[in-house]
């Protein structure tokens, strides 16, 4: 009999074990990456073409050449794609990053055959209809007037321009005018350039049966399709950071102001980059983190505030991030700045490291319990231009970080000189 009155023991999580795909190339030369895990009769089809924002030739570009995918082509019209994909229970997910475009299917076993033939034909035949883009111009046009009222997409806006300049895809952000400067063509031109077979990459996950790997075969590798011979982009970008440390933007109608802060870092593949996220996350990663038990929990100043790290091609951003009434922006930048002195000059203790670890390796077993989230991380680690090793060396990482390496991190990444600051809100006179 349990004996509720006790506490159970608490015990550290040990590093996992993270299982890796079944690795084919397909008969074109395509890399096909198997996830056997599952019970259900469920699978999930991904398809990686690299090609983003950091290869467009202006904005908007590699976004609406993938969002446009399903409007249209010569086999589907855009009512035919939604039609088929409903009638056999499948969902499809359009997306794209800095350096990837993203097609994912997720699809019965049963009907994989079907679903898959239509996502064949937007990914190779898609017509870009003119009348459709026009209403997702539109669209999107519409969500863009919305989001650039917030106080705090603005604010994450500007730290990005601040730190790396107008030019550089990470702080080049379109205008409401970029999207009157989309055509057919544009589209056309990017998906001609990267979306072919010697570019991309497919992983499938779930309960993956003989039959699917032979239609994926048969449907996207049995031989080339695209223009394979077209030249890639291999842009490069030089950082124009602003001199000044604080930027205040004001709008008379916001209720909060937003405030970031934030400063260039080093990238995913730096010695120090593993236990830097260990760092991060007790100062502000998660609930109990510092920043949230002294802003939030003591001072009252704002409903959460919180730190992370947002990585890059070529290098990452420590960023701190909040709302709170106009009159608290100012205390709270100075409450930022007070835990930055602690990690910098007190030890933190065995107790609070100790429960951001279990935090942190809690996080990593629940992103490797299914085979989509294991997709999910090899897919991250491909688009990133990791090795399948990081994964556990992150592991190790978070059971190895001591308490001197917090102070040494916080004083060698969060210096407060580097640190800029951006507040949208209205102007407290």
């Amino acid at each position: 009999m349990l004996n509720r009155n006790q506490q159970p023991k608490i015990r550290p999580i040990e590093p996992i074990l993270i299982p890796s795909p079944e690795k084919q190339i397909m008969p074109n030369g395509i890399p096909l990456y198997l996830f056997q895990t599952g019970e259900e009769e469920v699978v999930r089809l991904d398809i990686l073409i690299k090609g983003g924002q950091w290869n467009q030739t202006q904005p908007l570009q590699a976004m609406f050449t993938n969002r446009m995918l399903r409007e249209g082509t010569t086999r589907f019209t855009s009512a035919e794609i939604a039609e088929k994909l409903d009638y056999y229970g499948a969902w499809l997910d359009l997306s794209s990053s800095m350096n990837y475009g993203y097609v994912t299917l997720y699809s019965l076993n049963k009907y994989f055959p079907q679903t898959v033939e239509v996502v064949q034909s937007l990914i190779m035949e898609p017509l870009f209809p003119e009348k459709e883009l026009s209403i997702a111009i539109e669209k999107n046009k519409q969500q863009f007037t919305v989001n650039n009222s917030k106080v705090d997409v603005l604010a994450r806006k500007e730290l990005n321009r601040s730190l790396f300049g107008t030019e550089h895809p990470c702080g080049k952000y379109a205008s409401i005018e970029d999207y009157n400067l989309l055509t057919k063509g544009v589209l056309q031109r990017f998906h001609c350039q990267y979306y072919h077979s010697n570019n991309c990459t497919l992983y499938l996950s779930g309960k993956i049966t003989p039959e699917i790997v032979r239609e994926v075969e048969k449907t996207f590798g049995h031989s080339q399709w695209g223009n394979i011979s077209v030249f890639q982009n291999q842009n490069i970008y030089n950082l124009h950071t602003k001199p000044e440390k604080r930027i205040q933007i004001e709008r008379d109608d916001a209720m909060q102001s937003a405030i970031c802060m934030g400063n260039i870092t080093i990238d995913r593949k730096h010695p120090d980059f593993l236990k830097l996220r260990v760092m991060v996350t007790l100062f502000g990663g998660y609930f109990g983190s510092r920043l949230m038990s002294n802003i939030r929990e003591e001072k009252g100043y704002t409903y959460g505030i919180g730190a992370g790290i947002v990585s890059y091609p070529e290098c990452s951003m420590i960023i701190i991030s909040t709302q709170a009434a106009n009159e608290y922006a100012e205390p709270i930048i100075q409450e930022v700045y007070y835990e930055v002195d602690r990690l910098q000059n007190e030890p933190v203790s065995d107790k609070e490291l100790s429960m951001v670890k279990n935090y942190m390796m809690g996080e990593n077993c629940r992103n490797y319990e299914g085979p989509f989230s294991l997709a999910d991380a090899y897919i991250y680690l491909q688009s990133s231009g990791l090795d399948n090793g990081f994964l556990s060396r992150l592991q190790q990482a978070i059971k190895e970080t001591t308490a001197s390496d917090i102070q040494r991190l916080a004083h060698t990444y969060l210096i407060k000189e580097q640190l800029k600051e951006i507040i949208v809100g209205k102007v407290k006179r």
